[in-house]
C-alpha cells in the first residue's frame, strides 16, 4: 500500500468538515458477498429478465421470491468488515457526513451507520406492493408473502431493472456531494448511473476526491488522490492515518 498517498488522503479528511463517502461492490465482496456483474456475478448465472423486473414478478412471484429468499439466507451469515466499522466511525468523527451506496445489503447499518443514502433499496426489506407497510427482517417469510395489513403480496425492497430509483435518494445524494470539501469513492466501478455522477457533482462544486481501489476505474482521472488496495485495509490504514494526523 501507498505510505504517500494514504497520508495525503489522511491530511485532506482531517481538514474537512463535510465528507461523502460513495461505497460500491467492492465493499461488499470483502465481506463474503457476491456482485452483479462481472465474470462470474450474479447476472451471469442468472437471467435478469426473470428475476429483477417487475414483469418477471407480476409472472411468476414464487420463483422471484425464490432467488430472493436464497440470497437472503446468504446475507444473515455475513457480518461487516472493519471498514464498515471506520465509516460509521467517520460519521461520528465529522460534522458533515454523508454515506451514499449501491449496495443493498444494509451492512453498512448493521455497522452502525446512520446517515446513509441507499440508491437501489435493501434485500433486508420487504415491501408491500399496494400500501406502505414495509418490514426489515432476514427472517423467511415463506414463498409467497403477504401483507399484514392489507393481505396485498410483499416483494423485495429493491430497485428492480425497468423501475425508477427513489427521487429523494438521488435528490439527497447530489446535495451532499455538491456540499462536501472530501468526496471518496470506496470499491466502485464508476460506471452504474446516477452514481458514478456524483463524482462529477463533487468535482464541479470544489470538493477534492479519493479513490479507494485495488484497480483504475473509470473514474480514477478525477481524483486527487488514488489509494489501490482493498477497501478493508485501505480505510483502516486511512483512519490510522487521520487520528494519527490530528493527534
Amino acid at each position: 500500500m501507498d505510505e504517500t498517498a494514504i497520508s495525503d488522503a489522511a491530511r485532506l479528511l482531517a481538514a474537512a468538515e463535510a465528507v461523502c463517502v460513495s461505497t460500491g461492490a467492492g465493499m461488499s465482496v470483502e465481506s463474503g458477498l457476491e456482485t452483479f456483474r462481472g465474470e462470474d456475478g450474479l447476472w451471469s448465472q442468472v437471467n435478469v429478465e426473470e428475476m429483477a423486473t417487475p414483469q418477471a414478478f407480476r409472472r411468476d412471484p414464487v420463483k422471484v421470491w425464490a432467488w430472493y429468499r436464497h440470497r437472503r439466507q446468504k446475507l444473515a451469515q455475513i457480518e461487516p468488515h472493519e471498514g464498515h466499522r471506520v465509516l460509521a466511525e467517520w460519521e461520528r468523527r465529522t460534522p458533515d457526513f454523508t454515506l451514499v451506496t449501491q449496495n443493498i445489503d444494509g451492512l453498512h447499518h448493521r455497522a452502525g451507520s446512520q446517515r446513509v443514502i441507499e440508491l437501489h433499496g435493501r434485500l433486508d426489506v420487504a415491501r408491500c406492493t399496494y400500501c406502505d407497510y414495509n418490514v426489515q427482517t432476514l427472517d423467511d417469510l415463506g414463498e409467497d408473502p403477504s401483507c399484514p395489513l392489507c393481505a396485498k403480496r410483499l416483494r423485495p425492497a429493491v430497485v428492480w431493472f425497468g423501475e425508477a430509483l427513489p427521487v429523494e435518494a438521488i435528490e439527497n445524494a447530489f446535495l451532499a456531494a455538491q456540499r462536501c470539501n472530501v468526496f471518496v469513492l470506496v470499491g466502485t466501478s464508476g460506471v452504474v448511473q446516477p452514481a458514478a455522477s456524483l463524482a462529477d457533482a463533487a468535482r464541479a462544486y470544489g470538493a477534492r476526491l479519493i479513490e479507494i481501489n485495488p484497480n483504475p476505474t473509470e473514474l480514477s482521472a478525477l481524483a486527487d488522490v488514488c489509494v489501490r488496495a482493498g477497501c478493508r485495509d485501505a480505510l483502516t490504514a486511512l483512519d490510522r492515518a487521520w487520528r494519527h494526523t490530528t493527534s
